[in-house]
């Protein structure tokens, strides 16, 4: 068990005591749940499982009082009939209610139900990025302006203490980057396609069958979940008001059998990487998209629906938090957590931090360096090859190796280029679009180990 008011229980013998002059503490913190699927279910259950646990070590019991759903009529296995209602906006204004915890997801209307628990003082635990990395400033000033706790663990990393270890063990760090895989979807997309020898879209099949990937995968397969979880460890990292649209994104879509083949020839893996990193000083590039990582990095060896954060700082070195970062039951323990930290912190009259407060000056992507891999299918004839050569040259983009795979009509060059700017690699990309020879643009992947 984790949270603020967490040691061990024999080291829990009495309760925390009230900063001078705080509102008496509640002697039961009543919990105002919004949302009763797979994840606020399993956190019902876990109150009523560790209840005696929680309250040795907070003093204070934790309650449910209300769980809000969509159709308070259908059975919710796991949740009392009692608690259910229809009426979420009720949940927040209940005086009985001391934390919302919120589990619905979406924006709408999720953003006023937040902003009107904060308003009245009362601590937030939520579990959707998506209003995080979209309305992240307006939430956290207004849990400045009321005093109370905006905890959001279970929105980046399911049960992977992310959030806490980044803002709290990590606080006097000067953090350089952090590189993590943090859609278990697209991870375990990838690991079918290098393990098991599965295209893209048998892969994403497979996927869709077991439950990682809903019907329409896009937010997964296109990196806008991995973008909005970016977004919020930019703004912890850094300090800095970093929005979903902050975030350059790129998805899994278009990768081939080929691209993971030649990967792993080369000693490398394909895998979906959220990267924010500090560039020039005070600017934050923050970014999504496969790469290719060397498969003696630890990242390489995050497989199936598994997240993993990899971190780069100048006094601890390098380090990474590894674990199951959806699911039920892992979800409701970071939820927990933080559930345990906003009960403690009511008690002592306290809040945590106040969150990101500064605007972020965003470093362009196009001014970013790194090494390519790119895939072309070309017509086999005298000429070409120093045809595209040419164009990489004009853009002063260096190739360090070249390999060409079928003949003809069925031609295939494969390249890895030396370290270039982005913006140069994309000048020359688009002239290879509009050269004869040239069939398709395959596959352009950034190569880690040279970045």
């Amino acid at each position: 068990m984790r949270g603020g008011c967490a040691g061990s229980v024999s080291g829990m013998d009495s309760a925390p005591s009230p900063a001078p002059g705080a509102a008496p503490a509640p002697q039961r913190i009543g919990v105002g749940i919004l949302g009763g699927g797979t994840v606020g279910a399993a956190l019902v259950g876990l109150l009523d499982e560790r209840r005696a646990e929680i309250t040795a070590r907070c003093g204070t019991e934790i309650v449910p009082v209300a769980v809000a759903v969509r159709s308070p009529d259908r059975p919710r296995p796991g949740v009392p009939a009692g608690l259910l209602t229809g009426d979420a906006a009720a949940v927040v204004a209940d005086p009985d209610v001391d934390v919302v915890v919120e589990l619905i997801g979406g924006t709408d209307p999720v953003r006023q139900l937040l902003l009107a628990a904060l308003a009245g003082g009362k601590p937030v635990v939520t579990a959707n990025k998506e209003v995080l990395a979209t309305h992240g400033a307006e939430l956290f000033a207004a849990a400045r302006a009321g005093g109370a706790d905006l905890l959001f663990e279970a929105a980046v990393g399911g049960a992977i203490p992310i959030v806490r270890s980044l803002r709290e063990s990590l606080a006097g760090e000067s953090v350089q980057r952090i590189m993590g895989i943090v859609n278990g979807t697209t991870n375990y997309i990838l690991s079918r396609m290098t393990t098991g020898g599965s295209g893209y879209a048998d892969a994403l099949a497979e996927a869709q069958a077991l439950g990682y990937a809903e019907a329409d995968p896009r937010a997964d397969v296109e990196g806008h979940d991995a973008a909005a979880k970016a977004a919020i460890m930019a703004g912890i990292v850094f300090g800095a008001e970093v929005t979903a649209a902050d975030v350059h994104c790129e998805g899994i879509s278009t990768l081939s059998a080929g691209d993971i083949t030649f990967a792993r020839r080369l000693g490398h893996v394909i895998k979906l990487l959220a990267i924010a990193e500090r560039v020039d000083g005070d600017a934050i590039a923050v970014r999504v998209h496969p790469a290719m990582v060397p498969e003696d990095h630890p990242l390489a060896s995050v497989r199936d629906s598994f997240n993993a954060v990899f971190v780069e700082g100048d006094a601890c070195g390098e380090l990474m938090l590894y674990g199951r970062g959806a699911g039920g039951r892992p979800t409701a323990s970071a939820v927990l957590g933080d559930l345990i930290d906003a009960a403690a912190n009511l008690r002592r009259g306290a809040a945590t931090g106040p969150g990101p407060t500064a605007p972020a000056r965003i470093h362009p992507i196009g001014e970013l360096r790194a090494a390519y891999y790119l895939a072309l299918e070309v017509i086999d004839r005298p000429g070409v090859l120093a045809a595209v050569a040419g164009l990489f040259g004009r853009h002063g983009v260096s190739i360090r190796s070249m390999e060409q795979e079928g003949l003809g009509d069925q031609a295939r060059i494969i390249f890895i280029t030396h370290v270039a700017c982005e913006s140069d690699m994309r000048a020359t990309l688009e002239d290879l679009r509009h050269l004869e020879a040239v069939r398709q643009v395959g596959s352009v992947l950034r190569v880690i180990a040279d970045e």
